[in-house]
């Protein structure tokens, strides 16, 4: 046997103590294919070895939970013998190194998760995150990107035959050089269906089936971990290129073999293809496994075990059968014209067992891959100027919080921890997407802009100490709205790539497949029926990066509470979390304390809102040139409605109906789209020195459960979160038209607002229209239910205060007595509708067709 060598051990992103332990582990040196088994399964997206010490402190039990984190997809009861299978995963790296195929097979992989489940995908969501459009450095990359994925998901969602059902993409220039593509999936199962990835029952025979397996992302973990330069564009023979045609016979055979009765335990071929499906089956059941890669399906020729074990090829089960049923199996999957071949057997030696051409090239102790994989608590500093809590501090308090321990430390996880190895941590699509860590001298993050919140007020900072004069850089219509020309800064916020209508982006999704979706795409969440019942599944993906850079905990409770509110604006009651945790590297003391903040913020949200966390996936290493992301966790959220008829969606209905605000409006500006897009003002120096929104979980809880119960009652016309740019922005999205719908105007009056809060020399009118407080809900209900909808509120001891009435074809407001917006509806619609069409043009077609 050939001796490792330390470039091989560099190679496979292993450190030299991390290859000290296999040795000792394993009383020898690794063959060159053990090695590449070890740096898959210990890796970071495989083995969560820097999350893994964190993440146990998510609540993850309820009494809807069936299959709670550890399997491919978490598993939930909704009534009537029915669970709904969902989970979200990233495929980042894949994505911008090939937009197209990396969103692809993101998709791809994301679907496999569900129906490896026994679940027919019903459903399906996407988080995107670009660069922005106009900016003159990146901004034709970033719409390339964007074309590219957007049309990547509609190939393979669409071919398959998934209804894509919401979403959200936002854009910030953090994410100019590393994009995020967050997928999600959902699908529905009977209680008595539910299958797991266990290689169970001594002797029973393990099935390779579905697409023959080539050389197609066996670096791909060299690609994933490593930072991202102008030579990046090079890997993309690492992407995997998927056949969502392929994957629909794959889906209709697995679950043919399901029904059958022929099938003990089947999973996904994700990230580390063969390697670690087979491992994970094992390890979950407690067995061995033994297989024979000679008899595995190729496509290409004189692959060697390394690259057969090692392949991320698209479209692959591994299933143990029940013995002396294997021939059912075959004959099922060769009716759909897919290959399906006895490799080996499940063992009572607990090891991995390898052969190839009659030699072993491998035998591992399946705990050595999972049990045994190095689990690191790393250093955690929070940055200077903030304390543990992300609130801003002064200078003499600005190394306080460091909880780092000096080195980073090997410890075994925890018995209850739901994310042990067992947990697939499989990529999106096969793709590896976080690999082992980053090496140690990685450049430090790019060093953000101080400025104080009153000089971010007052328009002093960085531009001034140059001796730019800070107005000559705004545009006519930011200093307009500077000035108080509100309805002007209504339009530039209607018209902003975080707030304008995403039309152009769900329009090349097919959103009615199958007929189970009761609310199209652009609502607050998406709503698909359960057939055969009257209840429904409302979804939506949610993440605000800018909060949670400024306080990661108070962030990270802030996007809970905004994802549960929206599935309540639909009419339903959220009962569970997916969640995709997109950082930069975790060797970094900011970045983990961040991590860490972030998970605790969750976890104290989860459980206010009794919505556990059943599954979802950590992307570390999303950093470019040494510039990190910001920590972007993005929450899956799913609730259950229990009359599909009394779901309720975001426009105004009928003339006479008055509008009310359910919650309080505060002074919310500092961290906004206000700030932003009127101000100017970049995320650094948002983030550096603005204040996150207050959450009071209680209050939100209350506005939440007022929705509701009027909803459920069937007293609410229209019901719509008050987020992205404030209370004005919200009413005029519920002024627009949707299908079968004619835009309609409203009549406001608000109460003038407290222009305290970071807001210091500005109108205060600002505040009342353009704040982003948490915990507001805009409804709309007939005068006859108006006592009844006060009385609901009142019992709940929530804010709801009448601030109108819809009629007319404009959107007035007045605020303080004082007119502020006034413009037809239709005026409105056109810049918040044709925005993005017309940032894109003619460059994304052509970026769309390559």
């Amino acid at each position: 046997m050939d001796t490792i060598t330390p470039e091989q051990v560099a190679a496979h992103n292993l450190t030299p103590d991390e290859y000290e332990r296999i040795k000792r582990l394993m009383t020898r040196e690794p063959t060159l294919v053990e090695l590449g088994i070890f740096s898959v399964m210990w890796s970071e997206h495989c083995s969560y070895k820097s999350s893994r010490v964190h993440l146990k402190r998510l609540p993850t039990r309820s009494a809807r939970v069936v299959v709670p984190p550890g399997e491919n997809a978490g598993v939930v009861d909704v009534g009537d013998g029915w669970c709904a299978a969902f989970k979200v995963e990233s495929h980042n790296h894949p994505s911008f190194i090939e937009p197209f195929q990396g969103a692809a097979t993101g998709v791809g992989g994301i679907l496999r998760d569900i129906f490896t489940m026994g679940a027919r995908p019903v459903a399906s969501m996407n988080s995107l995150r670009f660069g922005s459009l106009d900016d003159p450095r990146h901004g034709g990359r970033n719409r390339q990107l964007l074309a590219g994925v957007v049309a990547g998901i509609a190939h393979y969602g669409n071919a398959f035959g998934v209804a894509t059902v919401g979403g959200e993409v936002a854009f910030d220039d953090a994410y100019a050089l590393n994009p995020l593509v967050n997928a999600f999936a959902l699908g529905l199962v009977r209680h008595d269906q539910i299958f797991f990835g266990r290689a169970e029952g001594i002797g029973n025979p393990v099935l390779y089936v579905g697409a023959k397996t080539g050389r197609d992302g066996i670096h791909g973990a060299t690609m994933a971990s490593a930072e991202f330069d102008d030579e990046a564009l090079e890997k993309r023979p690492t992407v995997q290129v998927g056949d969502p045609f392929l994957e629909k016979l794959l889906l209709e055979a697995c679950l043919e073999a399901m029904r059958s009765g022929a099938v003990a335990g089947i999973q996904d071929m994700g990230a580390a293809g063969l390697t670690s499906s087979s491992c994970e089956m094992a390890a979950r059941a407690g067995t061995g496994v033994e297989l024979d890669l000679t008899l595995v399906p190729q496509r290409e020729t004189a692959m060697t075990a390394y690259e057969i074990m090692l392949s991320e090829s698209q479209e692959r089960m591994l299933i143990v059968a029940h013995a002396g049923r294997e021939r059912e199996v075959i004959d099922i999957f060769k009716n759909w014209d897919l290959d399906a071949v006895v490799i080996g057997r499940v063992t009572d030696t607990e090891r991995v067992q390898l052969i190839h051409h009659e030699g072993a090239v491998a035998d591992i102790p399946v705990n050595f891959l999972t049990d045994e994989a190095p689990v690191y608590e790393r250093p955690m500093r929070a940055p200077k100027g903030k304390d543990e809590g992300g609130r801003v501090k002064d200078e003499a308090g600005a190394e306080t919080g460091d909880t780092a321990n000096a080195e980073p430390e090997s410890v075994r996880a925890a018995d209850a921890d739901p994310t042990t190895a067992a947990e697939p941590g499989a990529s999106v699509g096969g793709g590896a997407d976080v690999i082992s860590p980053a090496p140690p001298t990685a450049p430090a993050l790019t060093e953000s802009k101080r400025r104080s919140l009153d000089e971010i007020a007052d328009g002093i900072g960085a531009s001034m100490a140059r001796g730019i004069n800070y107005r000559s850089l705004l545009s006519d219509e930011q200093k307009s709205a500077q000035d108080g020309d509100h309805n002007t800064a209504l339009r530039l916020l209607l018209a902003s790539g975080n707030v304008a209508s995403k039309e152009w982006v769900f329009r090349q999704y097919d959103h009615m497949v199958r007929t189970n979706t009761a609310v199209l795409p652009g609502a607050d969440a998406g709503v698909v029926r359960i057939k055969e019942t009257r209840r429904a599944l409302a979804m939506c993906l949610d993440g605000n990066g800018r909060y949670c850079a400024a306080s990661p905990r108070e962030g990270a409770k802030l996007v809970v509470a905004e994802a549960a509110r929206n599935v309540v604006c639909v009419g339903a009651r959220p009962i569970a979390v997916t969640n995709c945790l997109n950082f930069a590297s975790p060797e970094r003391p900011e970045v983990m304390w961040a991590f860490s903040e972030v998970v605790d913020g969750m976890a104290e949200a989860c459980r206010a809102f009794d919505t556990p966390v059943i599954s979802g996936n950590v992307s570390f290493y999303n950093e470019t040139e040494g510039r990190g992301i910001l920590p972007t966790p993005v929450i899956g959220m799913v609730g259950l409605v229990e009359e599909v008829s009394r779901v309720v969606t975001p426009g105004f209905k009928s003339e006479g109906d008055l509008i009310a605000l359910v919650g309080t409006t505060n002074s919310d500006l500092s961290i906004s789209e206000y700030a932003a897009t009127v101000w100017g003002y970049t995320t650094e120096e948002m983030t550096e020195r603005g204040r996150v929104p207050a959450l009071s979980l209680d209050l939100e809880r209350r506005a939440q459960e007022t929705c509701l119960r009027a909803a459920e009652e069937g007293l609410l016309r229209s019901a719509h979160d008050c987020s992205d740019g404030g209370l004005a922005v919200a009413l005029a999205e519920c002024c627009f038209s949707s299908l079968n719908r004619a835009g309609v105007g409203a009549e406001i009056a608000l109460a003038a607002g407290d222009p305290g809060g970071g807001t210091k020399g500005r109108d205060a009118a600002a505040v009342a229209l353009f704040s982003e407080s948490p915990s507001r809900i805009v409804v709309s209900f007939a005068e006859s239910a108006a006592a009844r909808v006060a009385e609901i509120a009142e019992e709940l001891n929530c804010p709801l205060s009448v601030i109108g009435r819809v009629g007319g074809e404009r959107l007035s407001v007045r605020v303080g007595g004082a007119g502020c917006i006034g413009a037809r509806v239709a005026e409105l619609e056109a810049a918040w509708r044709g925005s993005l069409a017309r940032r894109l043009g003619g460059e994304v077609l052509a970026a769309a067709a390559e």
